[in-house]
């Protein structure tokens, strides 16, 4: 005889359960890397990252002082206590019209922030230049100013103008300054003055503003509320190139100790920083254009002093611009503190 058939019946409410807590074991293995991603979003928005971010920027700012403190002194023996002091004002009221550059262009895109404020995202941020790279600043501005609720695509958007617009400005500075100079740099460097076409392009606001919402789009990101005007960009570059001034200032004074006095010295002097600068920043390979610009510096000197004097020149100049961002960034540091502080406690509350 055939053997019975076994029916076996199933539940079908046990299906459903069954598949969801099937569902729920394969979710819970899948997103192991989200919650890996989760737990490092926290760690690098909490306040013990943040601290330690900021002392990492420090700490850079001044093994860069330290590691060449030997040919800051070389130089200062040269060219005097006095001349280097001098530069260092000229550098350090540079400085502080390019904060002005960066806060104004914040302010026009949607971030208003107090002097104290804007002063610590910015001078903390700058010491990110001393590493190999332009992307490091930028990254440091970023991380800063979601203390104070300034998004990090606007933090990033601001950031990268400023440098386009100091590039376009140092630029324009080293052509003022083109035909008083007489070394052979201009000649050897002269790829960097192909960027001025573009960039003067890329700054109309009728291509700038596409650009930028373009770009927003791209990270999936809301476009801006208020397009740049051109009036906007047109101050910035004129602040700018008020800091090609301002620099060329601080090479001026020490070519005065030398025997190089007269208006003719002064724009050579800026025309020379200018390209030295513009010329580093374009290598991004030299941290903070360390090598180029000082190259750059000695041979537009040299005809004027001698090569030894340029050297000098060059080496101080390093020096007081390295002191002049550690001291910023210090002071910045020292007096934003509350303001952090109670930027930190409203968005824990």
């Amino acid at each position: 005889m055939p053997e019975p058939r076994i029916t076996e019946t199933v539940d079908s409410d046990a299906v459903p359960a069954t598949a969801a807590r099937a569902e729920g074991s394969e979710q819970g293995r899948a997103p192991a890397w989200r919650s890996l991603l989760g737990t490092v979003l926290r760690a690098v928005e909490s306040r013990t990252f943040k601290l330690l971010f900021v002392l990492g920027m420090v700490a850079l700012g001044v093994y860069s002082v330290t590691s060449q403190w030997s040919d800051f002194r070389s130089g200062i023996d040269r060219l005097g206590v006095v001349a280097a002091i001098e530069a260092l004002a000229c550098v350090l009221l540079g400085l502080a019209l390019n904060l002005e550059v960066w806060r104004g262009l914040l302010t026009a895109a949607g971030s208003k922030l107090p002097a104290r404020a804007a002063a610590r995202i910015f001078f903390i941020g700058q010491l990110g230049k001393y590493v190999p790279g332009s992307v490091w600043p930028v990254l440091a501005q970023m991380e800063l100013g979601r203390t104070y609720q300034v998004p990090r695509q606007r933090s990033a958007t601001t950031a990268m103008l400023a440098m386009m617009i100091g590039l376009t400005s140092g630029l324009l500075a080293t052509l003022v300054g083109l035909p008083f100079m007489a070394g052979d740099s201009a000649g050897q460097y002269w790829w960097v003055f192909l960027f001025i076409p573009p960039l003067l392009a890329c700054l109309h606001p009728k291509v700038l503003n596409p650009i930028i919402a373009r770009g927003l789009k791209v990270m999936r990101k809301p476009e801006p509320e208020t397009p740049l005007t051109g009036r906007v960009i047109c101050v910035a570059i004129a602040i700018n190139l008020a800091v090609w001034v301002c620099n060329g200032l601080q090479i001026w004074v020490m070519l005065v100790r030398l025997g190089e006095h007269g208006p003719s010295a002064l724009l050579a002097a800026i025309g020379a920083f200018a390209l030295a600068w513009c010329a580093g920043f374009l290598i991004i390979l030299a941290p903070a254009g360390a090598g180029v610009r000082e190259l750059i510096l000695v041979a537009e000197l040299s005809p004027l002093v001698g090569a030894g004097p340029a050297l000098s020149v060059a080496l101080v100049s390093r020096g007081v611009t390295m002191l002049a961002d550690l001291a910023g960034a210090g002071l910045a540091a020292l007096l934003g503190r509350r303001t952090a502080a109670a930027a930190s406690a409203g968005d824990a509350g």
